[in-house]
């Protein structure tokens, strides 16, 4: 009874037997319906990083019908309450939560991480996940620094475990389509190729010392990070700003557009870097730059530009967020959705390809999580099937350094002459300095 039970409910699912309204069927719930299917091939998650983008990726993975999100990690206990809850409405069981991730990666039944912490953790968990036998989803950016980005990139060579970055975009299906264009010649050569982020972000003000949260493992927040004071106008969002936890805009969102840029140009290392900009909207303790132009110059004859504005919201192209690609016979817009757009060069739409799911590319938490799931998918064909990542860990990587190395022309306020072999900075003691970082002690990378 049980196995025609089961194979009655395996035809509902390929269009074989109806589906009644209201629900799959009665006295099913579409989450039971979704984890009989698949259920031979399950992976298991545990999320690290949950306040924000790790609530909505732990949803994500849970979402998924081969995959249980089993541990949610915070150091806010009150995140990983909430977490929690949302997740069980999605899946049969309810997720053990660990303020301390690594007590979660001592679990063998742990096959994933994923990472969503603050920046100053990416690499650092991604290498003792990998260390411990896990495969890793790390959102963007990979690294705190370049140093970092080349352990991880050594670690999954080593360790034999998949690495997917969160370049989420790499996985959308227009955007896929637009870029083989792209290649194919659509518009002729491409030479040039402009990224941009916009918004309206509030100051954060002078922050105070004040005593630790009860909710918050504030030791274990900074984890790698040399030891600092608590501060009112830290935690959860504006790290971001402060160089010592966070990446400013340019690895926050300009990581995304880079990449794409990087993609779609098809080349990897530049051989010039330079950046403009500062903070300059408010007076206070924001510290990386609230507007800021990157450009990069590559052996190709090729050149790409990424422009920030954290405090002016001004849309390019009518868009927020999103690239332009200038050719020889055109040039190709993909903004900030699954959607792209042809010009010829007299400004005439010679093609358009629309995208009908909403997205919103300035909610931090989860933009675009229908077509993110395809990532996600990806990440899981990898694992059990062997099908090649759309951003393995070698070209999240090199994405995020473009960024890092603009980040480092600005900190020095100097251009940078770079090697086009291998990335790495010419003949710059001060700028070399930057390219790894300090670390508590206790907490160094090490493969």
């Amino acid at each position: 009874m049980e196995n025609s039970r089961r194979d009655f409910i395996k035809k509902a699912a390929t269009g074989s037997a109806a589906i009644m309204a209201g629900g799959i069927l009665p006295g099913f719930s579409a989450v039971s319906y979704k984890r009989i299917i698949g259920a031979n091939e399950k992976l298991r998650a545990s999320v690290m990083g949950v306040n924000s983008r790790g609530n909505a990726l732990a949803q994500n993975f849970a979402f998924q019908n081969n995959c249980e999100v089993i541990h949610i990690c915070d150091v806010d206990s009150r995140a990983i309450e909430k977490c929690t809850a949302n997740v069980e409405k999605v899946q049969d069981i309810k997720p053990k939560g660990f303020t301390d991730f690594r007590k979660s990666l001592e679990d063998k039944d742990v096959d994933i991480l994923v990472v969503a912490a603050p920046d100053h953790w990416h690499a650092p968990a991604a290498l003792l996940a990998m260390q411990a036998g896990k495969n890793v989803y790390l959102e963007k950016p990979c690294s705190h620094n370049p140093n970092e980005g080349e352990i991880l990139v050594q670690a999954a060579k080593r360790y034999k475990k998949s690495v997917q970055m969160g370049n989420q975009r790499r996985s959308w299906p227009n955007v896929m389509q637009a870029i083989d264009e792209l290649k194919n010649g659509i518009v002729g050569r491409p030479y040039f190729g402009k990224g941009w982020y916009t918004n309206n972000r509030e100051s954060i003000g002078i922050g105070k010392e004040v005593s630790v949260p009860e909710w918050l493992d504030w030791n274990l927040w900074q984890g790698p990070a040399p030891r600092k004071a608590y501060k009112d106008n830290i935690v959860h969002y504006n790290w971001h700003w402060f160089w010592h936890w966070g990446t400013g805009e340019a690895l926050n969102n300009g990581t995304h557009m880079v990449d794409l840029l990087r993609w779609g140009l098809e080349v990897d290392y530049p051989v010039k870097v330079s950046s403009n900009g500062g903070r300059f909207r408010y007076n206070d303790d924001w510290e990386t730059p609230d507007t800021q132009v990157i450009n990069l110059d590559f052996d190709k004859g090729v050149s790409m530009t990424w422009e920030g504005r954290s405090c002016n919201g001004k849309h390019i192209e009518g868009s927020s967020v999103g690239v332009v690609f200038y050719a020889e016979q055109g040039s190709m817009v993909i903004s900030g959705g699954n959607d792209y757009k042809v010009y010829d060069l007299k400004n005439n739409i010679i093609k358009e390809v629309k995208n009908e799911m909403e997205i919103d590319p300035r909610d931090a938490a989860n933009p675009s999580s229908h077509l993110d799931a395809l990532h996600i998918r990806n990440f899981f064909d990898n694992i059990l099937k062997g099908e090649k990542l759309k951003s393995d860990i070698d070209s999240g990587h090199k994405s995020t350094l473009l960024v890092q190395l603009g980040n480092i022309a600005q900190r020095v306020g100097h251009s940078l002459e770079i090697n086009p072999e291998n990335g790495h900075i010419s003949g710059d003691r001060e700028a070399e300095e930057l390219w790894s970082r300090e670390y508590e002690k206790g907490w160094e990378m090490k493969l």
